[in-house]
């Protein structure tokens, strides 16, 4: 009989009075691809966590190929043959791919021999899984998609069997997601197991054998992937039916509220980011921008906000020449929700009050005199809490200690519920599960519908023809396209592509 690589009995863990995990019963067969979805704060990550020895858990076991183990730390996972991928990546950037991959595992004093040895391997491992990286490229020199090859590379090179993927697709372009899917394929052919923790259905529905879910801590579900659907696990998820598509009536576009002008942006390296960018967003419409990451719309985005300068052009909200100061734009009525909650949209050490006023902290409201009014503070991020849904409710937790998407809906709230007339808003669903994605684009809707001009960029191509009431196409630092939501997806891909410039 073959024994479950994993087998997880009774598995229960507390923060305090958080109940992060609740009698978790799990059972992963050898050579397959698990798996595991649910909302955000429904435990998933806190189980990978105790499995790959992060935390210990309050009660259960875990066994790994039949056998009961105790995993007290991040060492005694990979000793048992579990690796696992974060996130965030967990890469020192200024070291080399090699240097990266023998961190931990020098082989002894002398760096030379190892450092062969290491080399030898890294060569044979990048053969045998079709995973090719420069082992003395500088590891912050390359692509995100690149990064993430180097830490599965990692774990294989400490021997891994059972390799756990958190999110892996939230930080890669589409055409970066299909080729890791393409590796994780490779690596079921050669025996390995993988456990995949993912927001996005559709690639559970791609890329799995079984999936199992997870609601409020507890398992909830497990299905075999070719006997369900999308909408049964969705369902299983959220704990009622999710409407997975959105609803939305024509828009009423009104007056000019957003216009750029042949905006041009050259970085401090010389290169030109921005290429004479010309757009306009009107009040009661939402304009998505789609195109593959890397193409400009990060440095419209910044430019727009006031963040960074521009060489040349002019914006203008709601008529008013906009300056290059954020605060500046926000009295002009302009809102940001930016691509990278983490390096623009939170001070993660702080708490989800302090992040609930971050650039609104001068407002009357939140003063007593020359100082802060605290239980105003708290009053404020209690209702933000309570309105985008955030878990758990409490404004005192350290943001850090959010799972990601609660950590999107905090910078969403912050800047909704400040009523802007002007929203910029960069992947609103980033890493945000069914049932939150339903209620925040039902939100982006209610605000176009009240009048708000929406200016949106997602690297999701179905949330921006979803959405958008004209799409507009970025390759290269310039807007090749300006199009109906409706085009037909292959028309659009090519304009992204840069090999449909001419449809312009």
């Amino acid at each position: 009989m073959i024994q479950p690589a994993i087998e997880l009995v009774g598995v229960d863990k507390r923060f305090g009075s958080v109940h992060a995990n609740r009698d978790i019963h799990l059972t992963v067969a050898p050579g397959t691809i698990h798996g595991i979805v649910g909302e955000n704060g429904a435990g998933k990550s806190t189980l990978m966590s105790i499995l790959y020895g992060f935390y210990q858990a309050d009660a259960g076991e875990i066994r790994v190929n039949g056998r009961r183990v105790a995993i007290r730390d991040s060492q005694d996972a990979i000793g048992v043959g579990i690796g696992m991928v974060h996130q965030h990546f967990m890469l020192v950037e200024n070291f080399t791919v090699l240097e990266n991959m023998m961190l931990g595992a020098e082989g002894g004093p002398l760096l030379g021999a190892g450092m062969a040895r290491a080399r030898e391997e890294l060569l044979r491992l990048e053969r045998e899984y079709e995973m090719r990286v420069d082992p003395d490229a500088v590891v912050g020199d390359l692509p995100v998609g690149v990064q993430q090859r180097v830490e599965i590379l990692k774990a294989l090179f400490r021997g891994a069997e059972i390799l756990i993927l958190d999110e892996p697709t939230g930080v890669l372009t589409p055409e970066e997601a299909d080729h890791l899917f393409r590796i994780l394929r490779q690596l079921r052919a050669q025996g390995k197991t993988v456990i995949l923790i993912t927001h996005k259905l559709r690639e559970i529905m791609a890329a799995t054998d079984a999936v199992s879910v997870m609601r409020r801590g507890e398992m909830v579900a497990h299905f075999r992937t070719a006997e369900t659907s999308v909408e049964q696990i969705a369902e299983a998820m959220v704990g009622r039916r999710v409407l997975l598509r959105v609803e939305k009536g024509p828009a009423r576009p009104g007056a000019a509220m957003l216009a750029v002008e042949n905006a041009r942006v050259v970085d401090a390296q010389g290169v030109e980011r921005l290429r004479s960018v010309s757009l306009t967003v009107r009040a009661g419409e939402i304009v998505g921008i789609a195109g593959v990451s890397g193409n400009g719309q990060s440095e419209l985005l910044e430019a727009i906000a006031g963040i960074r300068p521009l060489t040349s052009g002019v914006i203008r909200v709601a008529g008013a020449l906009a300056a290059p100061d954020p605060a500046a734009m926000r009295r002009l009525g302009l809102a940001h929700v930016p691509e990278d909650r983490h390096r623009m949209g939170l001070v993660t050490k702080f708490e989800a009050r302090e992040n609930a006023i971050l650039g609104y902290h001068g407002a009357a409201t939140l003063s007593r005199g020359l100082f802060l009014d605290r239980t105003a503070i708290r009053a404020k991020c209690v209702r933000d809490m309570h309105d985008f849904d955030v878990r758990p409710p409490d404004p005192m937790l350290k943001t850090a200690n959010f799972s990601g998407g609660n950590q999107q809906k905090i910078v969403l709230a912050r800047e909704i519920e400040e009523d802007p007339a002007v929203l910029i808003v960069g992947q609103p669903t980033r890493g945000v599960d069914v049932g939150a994605i339903e209620a925040i684009h039902r939100r982006l809707i209610s605000l176009r519908d009240a009048g708000k001009a929406i200016l949106l960029v997602s690297t999701e191509l179905d949330e921006v023809r979803a959405l958008s009431d004209r799409v507009l196409v970025m390759f290269d630092g310039r807007i090749v396209g300006d199009c109906a939501p409706d085009t037909p997806e292959g028309e659009i891909g090519l304009m992204m592509a840069g090999a449909a410039a001419e449809a312009a």
